[in-house]
């Protein structure tokens, strides 16, 4: 997307929350739900000579807890599925219908994730990046043009970082909603191990309910001990013990 268009969405989401009193965050959902998810980028990778497009997405960033999930996603061209839109637009049911259909019908997939620890030493921002670029080296086959939601990856396949991708791109879009789909899956296993933070409810976010549980059991091994909420708490950490 041109500089020209992301200024024009930022100011579009600022005036949405201005002129309405809506929160920022209030202001985005807005906005991406008014965005139309197509192809029109995987059609211009296709015209350009690319055959395998993918779209690649991550999901976590802002949660307290686990690792961030990112997934890669090469759409078959003669299919289309339909439905496809960003994650955070989805009921989790919805999601759950849609992730078993990519999974299906496209040429290839592939999830991968950073867990906590890497989260801390490098930065979210780097282990998002991370998380993605191992998304796409395990895909099968390789794509050879990548469309990526907002960033650029450290590899040497042309690709293109689209503002609000996984609104827009209907291959982000895809993979956005098997991270998410993974992602939650994996918070729900860990809520049986840690069932005192409520962890298959928020997904480790940052809730009242799971701020209380931290200020109430401390952190666990797994939360994200760069993160302010995390390390700011005075309670002392859970330690994890495994037969």
């Amino acid at each position: 997307m041109e500089a020209s268009t992301i200024h024009t969405s930022m100011a579009s989401a600022a005036k949405v929350a201005s002129e309405f009193e809506l929160s920022p965050s209030a202001a985005k959902l807005r906005l991406l739900k008014s965005l139309r998810c197509t192809l029109r980028f995987e059609k211009s990778a296709w015209a350009s000579g690319a055959a395998l497009v993918a779209g690649v997405d991550e999901v976590g960033r802002g949660s307290l807890f686990g690792p961030v999930v990112a997934a890669a996603v090469i759409l078959e061209r003669g299919y289309r599925i339909r439905g496809l839109r960003d994650s955070k637009l989805l009921l989790p049911e919805r999601r759950e219908v849609l992730a078993p259909r990519i999974r299906e019908h496209a040429v290839a997939w592939a999830v991968a994730a950073v867990d906590a620890a890497r989260i801390d030493q490098i930065n979210i921002y780097q282990a998002s990046r991370l998380a993605m670029r191992e998304a796409v080296m395990r895909l099968q086959p390789a794509a050879d043009h990548l469309l990526i939601d907002a960033v650029k990856l450290d590899c040497e396949l042309p690709q293109r970082a689209i503002i609000h991708g996984d609104a827009l791109s209907a291959s982000i879009a895809a993979a956005s909603i098997l991270a998410k789909v993974e992602r939650d899956r994996m918070m729900c296993e860990w809520d049986a191990v840690f069932p005192e933070y409520g962890l298959a409810s928020h997904k480790g976010y940052s809730t009242p309910q799971h701020l209380a549980a931290l200020e109430k059991y401390g952190p666990t091994a797994l939360h994200r001990q760069s993160f302010a909420p995390v390390w700011m708490n005075p309670a002392e950490q859970a330690v994890l013990e495994f037969d």
